[in-house]
């Protein structure tokens, strides 16, 4: 009879790791250009959107409930025109923050801080619409400037455009907010402010998780 050790027990009858809840963080940023480095992220807002356990259950958090906001010093001396018109609503201004704007060490190393306290042991997730901008820039800022690097890890975020484009299979051009159904539109205005946006995106997380996906048959 052959007999084995604990230590050459198959890897099957090990404990698997735990898993951890999800702590669902809707970001947005507002910036001078179109990629970090060359450009500058001159704002950043960031919202809870809620969580969900390892058994599927979604729990929505009123995003005003816990919510980061700061505005950079500019880090080069590059700015799109383009880029500052679009923001202009806001009340974003370039020149203000070259005085007035918080040192980009200073904060993004509160901004992980204020994500990993809120996550509290959960995995702390990125959630934006779409993602790739705003994640270029907070993980370049994070890994560049922040004492404690990102608080996300590489594959902490989930594009909230690639979810409705899960549920409907509709290219690009078709996937705006403004095709989307009526019972995912957010209520809240887009401002490009970035914590007001950053609200709203947790909206439309939200109303995501708890929309029921066409059939693709049913789609004309």
């Amino acid at each position: 009879m052959t007999t084995t050790s604990e230590d050459e027990a198959p890897d099957e009858l090990e404990t698997p790791p735990s898993v951890r809840a999800d702590a669902y963080i809707s970001a947005d940023i507002e910036a001078d250009g179109p990629i970090p480095g060359p450009y500058s992220m001159l704002s950043l807002g960031m919202c809870i959107a809620g969580e969900q356990d390892a058994s599927g259950t979604f729990r929505p958090i009123q995003p005003e409930s816990a919510r980061f906001y700061r505005e950079l010093k500019p880090i080069s001396d590059r700015f799109e025109q383009g880029a500052l018109d679009a923001i202009a609503g806001s009340g974003i201004d370039r020149e203000r923050l070259k005085t007035e704007g918080a040192d980009p060490a200073d904060a993004m190393t509160e901004a992980a801080r204020w994500v990993l306290d809120l996550a509290a042991g959960r995995r702390p997730v990125f959630v934006g619409w779409p993602m790739g901008y705003d994640w270029m820039f907070l993980t370049w800022y994070f890994h560049s400037f922040s004492e404690i690097g990102s608080p996300f890890s590489f594959a902490s975020a989930l594009d909230m455009k690639t979810m409705v484009y899960v549920g409907t299979h509709r290219v690009l051009d078709e996937l705006g907010k403004r095709h989307l159904p009526d019972e995912v539109v957010p209520k809240r205005p887009h401002t490009h402010h970035a914590l007001d946006d950053a609200i709203e995106q947790a909206e439309l997380f939200q109303n995501l998780r708890r929309w029921r996906i066409p059939a693709f048959d049913d789609l004309p």
